[in-house]
């Protein structure tokens, strides 16, 4: 009988122990956030300046639609490796479009299509990025890291061969083609504002609210915690996937086409790496790697806690190879920080059912 009444005190007092602990592992990411902001604000020159925290809202914005993107596809238990070739072939799709029309030989005639179209043709690209991942995951069975590095290496190629490798430079567009304002994407304000800023807000709050509040949402997430039981639940897994690796296709499409705006000029080598950071947003943001856990608003500060590491180191004129160093060992203590939440919540778990 004592040894049972041991038994009953002793659980609630490791719980007790334990849940501070728990508390800030699930607060890491907010808390990072607040260190790395605290850090840089005092030792980076005008970092709390009004111009430098809108380049740093600029950047962030394209780290976080890739993110967004990553973050459907890692629910599920996948990956996208590709996401940063496809911020360059669909800026060089817009930069051609925009810059050399599109050639129809035989009618010895060249369209020069208006910005609307544009953005248009390179979110399908995107798409068919997406599309292609996802039926090589689906229908062929490929893995969904080698699926994905292969599409990296030809979305890459084939931004190379739209221009030979050169780049597509002043995409303002020529007004007797009616096809000017495509730098307002990137470069372009409301109320001070920018743009992208603007673009992510709505992005964030539609893609939250398909990730939380609709049956697709509650589908990705059961694929990702246990496929078996979703299939044979009636879940489609094989549409969900597909559509999964579409909505990361796009995402990253529209972040070329953000990042080609900016720059007003389209370069094949853009986003190389882009994917890195993706990854590291959503991994760090409480997406497991292991599938069924995240959410779009922990990427978010997650693209935010990346975005001013990277401008802040930057800043401080710290060498770009110690910045991979440092951003190599974000996303590994990120991974292990996720690894030592999950087991103390399973110990919880088991503590609770036999106390």
């Amino acid at each position: 009988m004592s040894g049972g009444a041991g038994m009953a005190i002793a659980a609630p007092v490791r719980s007790r122990r334990t849940s501070p602990l728990l508390l800030l592992l699930s607060l890491r990411t907010l808390i990072a956030l607040f260190a790395v902001f605290a850090f840089f604000s005092l030792t980076a020159p005008n970092f709390l300046a009004v111009e430098t925290l809108v380049l740093l809202a600029k950047h962030v914005s394209i780290n976080a639609f890739l993110a967004i993107g990553m973050t459907f596809v890692i629910v599920t238990g996948g990956i996208d490796l590709s996401v940063g070739s496809i911020v360059g072939l669909s800026g060089m799709v817009a930069g051609g479009l925009i810059d050399r029309g599109l050639p129809l030989p035989m009618f010895h005639v060249t369209l020069f299509p208006d910005v609307a179209v544009v953005i248009v043709a390179a979110l399908a690209v995107g798409l068919l990025v997406g599309l292609v991942n996802g039926l090589l995951v689906t229908r062929l069975d490929v893995a969904p890291f080698i699926a994905t590095l292969g599409t990296l290496y030809v979305a890459r190629g084939a931004a190379l061969l739209v221009s030979g490798g050169e780049t597509f430079p002043n995409l303002v567009g020529r007004p007797q083609f009616h096809n000017t304002g495509f730098p307002v994407l990137g470069a372009g304000t409301v109320l001070g504002v920018p743009v992208s800023v603007i673009a992510l807000i709505v992005v964030s709050l539609v893609a939250a609210y398909f990730a939380g509040r609709t049956p697709f949402g509650r589908r990705v997430y059961a694929v990702g915690g246990n496929e078996r039981a979703a299939l044979l639940s009636g879940v489609p897994v094989d549409r969900v996937k597909l559509i999964v690796y579409m909505i990361s296709g796009a995402c990253a499409a529209f972040a070329g086409l953000v990042v080609a705006s900016e720059l007003v000029a389209s370069h094949p080598a853009s986003g190389e790496t882009f994917e890195l950071n993706a990854i590291a947003a959503t991994v760090l943001g409480g997406t497991s790697l292991a599938g069924g856990r995240g959410t779009i608003w922990g990427t978010i500060v997650g693209a935010f806690v990346i975005g001013i590491l990277g401008d802040g180191l930057v800043m401080l004129g710290v060498s770009s190879f110690w910045q991979m160093v440092i951003k190599g060992t974000v996303i590994i203590a990120a991974v292990v920080l996720d690894q030592m939440q999950r087991r103390m919540q399973r110990r919880m778990a088991i503590l609770a059912q036999t106390g």
